[in-house]
């Protein structure tokens, strides 16, 4: 969907034409209540589920979760799913043309926020139709959206699910961003941004980036579960070449992930995560910055996550419940780290199951 009118950014810039890249899933009921918003995280997009009739392969990176009979039924709610402004799945963004100047954005194109995607997300659902959301969710990166949006629009959201979260990064989850970054930045195929002009990707950079990143998504239990330290040929060759099995995954990883991601969008949705921070505004209180909300929340964490581990959850609940706010908290064991939100787990989807119910019970969807 193609928007016309400025979008003001937290940056100080804007953006003066732009798209979003959108899919629905279900159908919305007479009444527009029974909408879903589903943010997604650093690397996904506007498909979180199903496949494409020519493409049976591409499977929305939510689809054990999404869909008819599954945790959220799409055949009781509507749900939407959005790639963010400044991604690489058909939104504006750096490798799109700058309608002024009739060249790719690259290195121009603005820093984007959490704050900025909600902002866009918001018109969009203008667009739809939606005055409400019965539920903004989102794991990562996309749960950090939905409590963005408890606090920007708290009358246009009946319940925020903020999954695998947490208020701001820690240190340690900045320096991971830094690094991976610099992978980028340093590859002499950047050439500052505007790599498009010079018809090259920063391969090297963007392999690197996404072999920290997986790093820092699954367990060490997780790891040496799938891979403990298997060789690929069983013997030591000593060289530097792939030998352990999981040096071959996680080459791959970065192989598949240089082919398809955008590097300059890697640095902004990165930048987007280092400068989420509601509490800033409000004295470092996340009591005050979650005030206004309105909604039900439901929180999700994972015991094996230790990028954003449950401590992290327990400070968003312990900010709502001071606020009074109603809430729901699950703490699930699971070994799969921070990806574990994207896997089907029997107690994960049973919680997200239940309080989808509730919410159908109570719209009578």
């Amino acid at each position: 969907m193609s928007f016309a009118s400025s979008l003001p950014l937290r940056c100080g810039g804007a953006i003066e034409r732009y798209a979003l890249m959108y899919e629905t899933y279900g159908a919305l009921n007479a009444a527009k209540s029974n909408a879903v918003l589903v943010c997604h995280a650093l690397n996904a997009s506007h498909h979180v589920a199903g496949y494409y009739a020519d493409d049976s392969k591409n499977i929305g990176w939510w689809d054990n979760l999404i869909g008819p009979g599954k945790p959220l039924d799409t055949e009781r709610f509507f749900v939407v799913g959005v790639n963010n402004l400044g991604g690489c799945h058909g939104s504006t963004g750096p490798a799109s043309i700058n309608e002024a100047t009739g060249k790719q954005y690259g290195a121009s194109f603005p820093v984007v926020t959490v704050e900025d995607w909600v902002e866009a997300q918001a018109r969009l659902a203008d667009q739809l139709g939606i005055e409400r959301f019965a539920a903004v969710m989102g794991g990562s990166l996309g749960a950090m959206q939905a409590l963005s949006w408890a606090i920007q629009y708290p009358q246009r959201v009946a319940n925020a699910l903020v999954i695998a979260a947490a208020p701001k990064l820690s240190a340690q989850n900045i320096a991971f961003n830094e690094v991976a970054r610099q992978a980028i930045m340093t590859d002499p195929d950047f050439h500052g941004g505007d790599y498009y002009a010079h018809g090259v990707v920063p391969r090297r950079g963007l392999r690197l980036a996404r072999m920290i990143g997986h790093i820092t998504y699954l367990s060490d239990d997780a790891m040496m579960e799938k891979f403990g330290r298997a060789l690929r040929n069983g013997v030591l060759n000593f060289h530097f070449d792939v030998e352990f099995e999981i040096e071959s995954y996680l080459r791959y990883q970065g192989d598949k992930f240089a082919d398809y991601f955008d590097a300059n969008t890697y640095l902004r949705i990165t930048k987007a995560l280092d400068y989420f921070d509601p509490a800033l505004a409000h004295g470092d209180s996340l009591r005050k910055a979650l005030a206004p909300a309105l909604a039900k929340f439901l929180v999700v964490s994972f015991t094996s996550d230790w990028r954003f581990s449950p401590a992290r959850s327990r400070e968003i609940v312990k900010a709502l419940l001071d606020n009074r706010h109603r809430v729901s908290y699950a703490e699930i064991t699971a070994p799969h780290g921070h990806d574990a939100f994207l896997m089907e787990d029997t107690q994960y989807h049973g919680v997200l199951s239940a309080y989808f119910e509730r919410m159908a019970r109570e719209l009578g969807v």
